[in-house]
């Protein structure tokens, strides 16, 4: 029996194209559960938001944490509300200003 493709939403592919641009931490949770491992190491490290943390619970799993001005969010959230924080609303502002705009004029 054929697999059904999944359908891949715009607004969460922008928002994962936005969160590309965000500085990203890899660590490891350890004893601690991967939320608090997160907390712990921003508290550690001092980290100004915007932030993207990659928590590895264990060999197979890591998830994804966005840190914001608000507080920490999980990733997949950000990624598909991602125009609720104002500090990604100003990374994107920022990338479309880079991207030229192409016009097809009449000849």
């Amino acid at each position: 029996m054929a697999r059904r493709r999944k359908r891949k939403s715009r607004r969460r592919q922008e928002g994962r194209r936005i969160l590309e641009c965000v500085p990203q931490y890899s660590i490891e949770s350890g004893e601690d559960k991967p939320v608090t491992a997160a907390r712990k190491f921003i508290h550690a490290e001092g980290i100004a938001p915007p932030a993207l943390l990659l928590v590895k619970r264990n060999e197979h799993t890591t998830d994804r944490y966005f840190w914001a001005e608000k507080g920490l969010f999980g990733a997949q959230y950000v990624e598909e509300n991602h125009f609720l924080f104002p500090s990604l609303k100003l990374m994107l502002e920022a990338t479309t200003d880079k991207i030229p705009v192409v016009s097809a004029g009449r000849a």
